[in-house]
């Protein structure tokens, strides 16, 4: 059975495998090109694994119909509408949408602060990068969960997604995609500049393509 319109789908544990690559490359290493001694090497390893151990990745998705569109204005299923002319090209050719959104829970954003305040900014750093690309590793394992069932309907995400805060697509709009996401089931929070909290939670949009056969 697909997914449905206009149901908002939970994700208590989103398993995925650490992202190990892309946390070095955030670190600023270069496959092939940075060398490190045995003994650094190994410290690096277990702040990530302990970085690691400290998140409980959660996520949450909706999947919604375009009902109108115009040059700077889209309205959904669910009569939320956005003002931003770069989103409305960016869906252009979907009739469909998925919102997505993920957080690494409180935990490890309180050892990133205990670790800068007690000067241990290595073990911080390292915590922070893990959280960062777990967290959009998240996004990837629910844009795959859907399109393993978008294929039912000879359909599928595009490859890549969109964020409030791009272009013309302004900040503000995370109020709406929060609400419409519920992510407060998350324990997540939105501030009154429309930040999520815990830091590293995110949301994105993603729009649904037919496979066009070739």
């Amino acid at each position: 059975m697909s997914v449905p319109l206009n149901d908002v789908i939970f994700f208590d544990s989103i398993p995925i495998p650490l992202p190990k690559a892309r946390i070095y490359k955030r670190l600023g290493y270069k496959e092939g090109i940075t060398q490190l001694p045995p003994d650094q090497q190994g410290e690096v390893e277990q702040y990530i694994e302990e970085g690691a151990a400290l998140i409980s990745l959660t996520g949450v998705a909706l999947r919604l119909s375009v009902q109108k569109r115009e040059v700077a204005r889209i309205v959904f299923s669910n009569n939320v509408e956005f003002n931003s002319k770069h989103l409305c090209a960016w869906l252009e050719r979907c009739k469909e949408a998925v919102f997505m959104g993920a957080t690494a829970g409180q935990k490890v954003i309180d050892a990133i602060k205990k670790d800068t305040a007690e000067g241990s900014l290595t073990q911080g750093v390292i915590y922070d990068a893990v959280a960062s690309e777990v967290t959009d590793a998240a996004l990837d394992w629910i844009m795959e969960y859907f399109n393993r069932e978008l294929r039912r309907e000879n359909k599928q995400l595009d490859t890549k997604r969109y964020s409030a805060g791009y272009g013309d697509f302004s900040l503000e709009n995370q109020k709406a995609i929060y609400e419409m996401l519920k992510l407060g089931k998350l324990g997540v929070n939105i501030t009154d500049k429309y930040i999520l909290v815990p830091e590293k939670s995110v949301t994105a949009v993603s729009g649904v393509q037919e496979i066009v056969s070739k």
